[in-house]
């Protein structure tokens, strides 16, 4: 994975399958000229580096570390820190989504950072979900990725 994405994609890895526990997990900055395009991208080449591996789910909302969070909201990681258990600011900061790790679009919205970001992301990932959903359960009828992604394409231009 990491040759063919020059380090952009990284994943979680297991030695084999009797180590799987649930899905796993992938993360990745990608360049392309549009959201659309470079999930597409990614899922494409994730499925290609290992056969039979299959991409279920995409989202385009980022699960964040502190590091991550501080960074994005131009504060330090302490300050970060002090916001998250309540010793800063109004209080209420977002629960993780999992272990440390905190989503995006809730911890910009606490720090009142409007991210024009989020109005692409969540209709682009709800189409890809869907086109996933689709080659999983009734395949024959899932676009050719191409087609969907001249599809999203033409919808963003339309709502811009």
């Amino acid at each position: 994975m990491f040759e063919r994405t020059q380090g952009y994609v990284t994943v979680a890895c297991v030695r084999g399958p009797s180590e799987v526990t649930g899905p796993g997990h992938a993360r990745c900055s990608w360049e392309a000229k549009s959201l659309a395009k470079a999930m597409i991208e990614v899922i494409l080449i994730t499925e290609a580096t290992a056969p039979g591996l299959a991409v279920r789910r995409a989202e385009a909302d980022p699960l964040l570390a502190m590091r991550e969070i501080a960074d994005r909201v131009g504060r330090t990681v302490e300050s970060v820190r002090l916001a998250i258990t309540g010793q800063r600011g109004p209080g209420g900061f977002p629960p993780p989504e999992t272990h440390r790790l905190w989503r995006w679009s809730h911890v910009a919205a606490w720090y009142g950072i409007e991210d024009p970001a989020f109005n692409e992301a969540g209709p682009t990932a709800l189409a890809i979900n869907g086109w996933l959903a689709l080659r999983e359960v009734v395949p024959e009828v899932a676009p050719d990725p191409r087609v969907l992604l001249a599809a999203l394409t033409n919808a963003a231009r339309a709502t811009a």
